[in-house]
């Protein structure tokens, strides 16, 4: 059975977005970039909400629209080879390869997802993690806090969870950038 990783970049204060729905001041440098870029290259599948799915179908073309440096064109790369599920009630149609759309999360048939993959799964979006999380779906939590304090947004788990956490690693970055990694204890 393959693991389902819930990661995000946050603020210090737990948010994903601003309270006017920017992430401006989560952008990675190369340091953070290059890290998480081996952090995903096992993704196999990635779960994402319809605005997250938004957000990063970018990186289905990102690599002929820019003339970006390495690690940003090496994270197209991971992105593309990686199989994609949007749960969206809304969206009829998608716009990368290797992607279907589910209209409502099913907890069992991520389960069942999880099953039979051979690489790890990551879920993307705080308000889809939060479904798997009060699913018991979710195995790991990686959190990338950055040295920011937003005030107010997305916050990246839910309300009303509680969850028993063993660190896994742990690492600082040159920008003041920390990476968390648990795992849930079951």
């Amino acid at each position: 059975m393959s693991r389902l990783r819930y990661s995000a970049i946050t603020s210090l204060d737990g948010h994903t977005v601003d309270a006017q729905g920017s992430f401006d001041w989560a952008e990675p440098d190369e340091e953070v970039h290059r890290f998480v870029n081996e952090r995903e290259r096992s993704v196999g599948t990635y779960l994402y909400g319809r605005r997250m799915y938004q957000t990063m179908v970018f990186w289905e073309t990102a690599d002929a629209v820019l003339d970006g440096p390495p690690h940003v064109l090496d994270y197209a790369g991971i992105w593309q080879s990686a199989d994609k599920v949007v749960y969206s009630g809304v969206l009829t149609e998608v716009s990368s390869a290797r992607t279907r759309i589910e209209p409502v999360f099913d907890a069992a048939a991520v389960a069942a997802l999880k099953a039979a993959a051979r690489r790890p799964l990551s879920i993307g979006g705080p308000e889809l993690a939060a479904a798997a999380l009060r699913a018991d779906l979710v195995d790991e939590l990686e959190q990338f806090v950055c040295p920011v304090v937003v005030g107010g947004g997305s916050s990246w788990l839910p309300d009303g969870i509680r969850l028993d956490l063993d660190l896994v690693d742990e690492r600082t970055f040159g920008n003041g950038t920390v990476w968390l990694h648990y795992r849930v204890r079951r």
